[in-house]
């Protein structure tokens, strides 16, 4: 594990595997989530596949950078601020953590890569995509959303249950109880996990790093942020879209719409998926990440051996 500091003093927590010369993929973690949430099987799936496989902590999780010196997060004032053209202050947008992903590769001297975001890390990544083409081999979004999307019946029932239950005293057995509540509520129905599971990861996760301010910084961001409908339209790349049909926090809907705004996006619905990584799936999901980043990656070579074939010829006519 190791660290790098970007260029606005943000300290950025990341593991870094597989082979340097190796095709590389950036992994972008969603709202609230340490780095550690992208499952092991999934992510040495990856690395046994011949890729090199970087994962962070985006600031205000884990074990990178939080934000507490920063102005207090008020989700509400955000709202009425994008409805009523009011002006706040937030902490930080969506676009300071997509250049947050810029200076790790920048520091790790990869020009292009893959990028594979879940939830708040898919919107991350399509920014990205979309603002900076030529830093973007492939896209894959999981769970995630073009923009902020509305509440259904279910997922308000599901943020009303959640208010309930979260922890009014920043307590280790309470936060650990909250995290089993909540993947219990998001979780794949066809795939549900023992609470002896649940809290195994929850006890991890949260003495790795407990940090609530900095999910309502985090949620904040994703709140303040504008649309991206009109910006994913300009995203080229190969882009394969991945979204469970019982997901409670980003409807299917989201994950439809996505796939439709990108041209040629392939899009994967997945029977019985909620919103998070089950583990059954996750030999599945890495046979499609696998298949969908190599396919790119081929297109990829593909260009550029007929780009130097190209100048080659320019060079030989211009010499004669």
């Amino acid at each position: 594990m190791r660290t790098i500091k970007t260029p606005h003093g943000i300290t950025l927590h990341y593991q870094d595997e597989g082979n340097k010369k190796s095709p590389p993929i950036i992994l972008i973690m969603g709202l609230g989530a340490q780095m550690t949430v992208w499952p092991d099987t999934l992510y040495y799936g990856l690395v046994k596949n011949g890729f090199r496989v970087i994962r962070f902590d985006n600031r205000d999780s884990g074990l990178s950078t939080h934000c507490e010196h920063a102005p207090p997060a008020s989700l509400f004032k955000s709202w009425l601020s994008k409805r009523l053209s009011i002006p706040t202050k937030t902490p930080y947008l969506l676009d300071d953590m997509a250049n947050d992903v810029l200076a790790l590769m920048c520091a790790l001297k990869i020009k292009k890569a893959h990028f594979v975001g879940a939830s708040m890390g898919g919107m991350i990544a399509q920014l990205i995509a979309a603002k900076h083409k030529k830093k973007v081999l492939s896209l894959t979004t999981i769970m995630s959303s073009s923009s902020l999307p509305r509440p259904s019946a279910k997922s308000i029932g599901v943020f009303i249950k959640l208010a309930k239950l979260r922890p009014k005293t920043p307590n280790l057995d309470e936060a650990i109880n909250y995290n089993i509540k909540l993947n219990q509520l998001i979780g794949s129905p066809a795939y549900p996990q023992t609470e002896d599971t649940l809290r195994q990861h929850a006890t991890q996760i949260v003495k790795r790093s407990y940090n609530p301010n900095g999910y309502k910084r985090q949620l904040v961001a994703m709140a303040a942020s504008k649309n991206r409908q009109h910006l994913i339209r300009k995203i080229k790349t190969p882009t394969l879209v991945i979204h469970g049909s019982d997901d409670v926090i980003i409807p299917l809907n989201a994950g439809k719409n996505t796939a439709a705004l990108i041209k040629k996006a392939k899009l994967r619905v997945v029977p019985g998926m909620g919103h998070n990584f089950a583990p059954e799936l996750m030999p599945k999901m890495t046979k499609w990440l696998t298949k969908h980043i190599k396919k790119a990656q081929r297109k990829h070579l593909n260009k550029k051996r007929k780009k130097q074939q190209k100048n080659s010829k320019k060079t030989h006519w211009y010499n004669q």
